[in-house]
């Protein structure tokens, strides 16, 4: 007696899981970008006068900052067509703009992954050097954590949009 035969298996994902997984990383990058944005310690020399320090001053925050801001205005566009898709079942530009989504995904995800090493490095080293319980430098690097959260809902989109891409036989 013969089986019946099943049907292959399709890895795919339904449209509104990728759409919570953009909103979570939007969510985490809106939180860093507060956070880093703004973090300032005052501090007095000993002549009285009042120093105060911001993300500014440093590059690797600089950097933090525009990896985020990148990473949100992308994220922003791909929760909009992911909106679309949710409410029409229609891919907005159609299957060729799977690859769109995907190498985009992919380059923001390593993007968001080297603001927050950079400055999770910065952060380590004026550790090393001020002492570890610094309110700046924890605040900086509490934004860098949530970057780095960032970039690994970004990689699980990236990896999502594989999933799209059309079939080539």
């Amino acid at each position: 007696m013969a089986q019946p035969s099943l049907p292959p298996i399709t890895s795919t994902i339904p449209p509104f899981v990728g759409l919570i997984v953009r909103i979570l990383t939007f969510i985490c990058l809106l939180i860093s970008l507060i956070i880093i944005a703004t973090n300032t310690e005052k501090s007095i020399d000993e002549d009285g006068n009042v120093d105060k320090t911001k993300f500014n001053d440093f590059y690797a925050y600089r950097y933090l900052i525009s990896t985020v801001v990148i990473g949100m205005a992308y994220t922003l566009l791909q929760s909009a067509f992911s909106i679309f898709f949710v409410t029409t079942g229609n891919r907005f530009g159609g299957e060729g703009f799977c690859l769109f989504d995907f190498y985009g995904d992919k380059f923001i995800s390593y993007f968001l992954a080297t603001g927050a090493a950079a400055s999770f490095g910065m952060t380590e080293e004026f550790k090393r050097l001020a002492g570890s319980d610094n309110k700046f430098l924890n605040t900086s690097n509490a934004a860098a954590s949530l970057c780095l959260i960032g970039f690994f809902f970004s990689a699980v989109s990236s990896v999502f949009s594989s999933y799209n891409l059309p079939k080539r036989a």
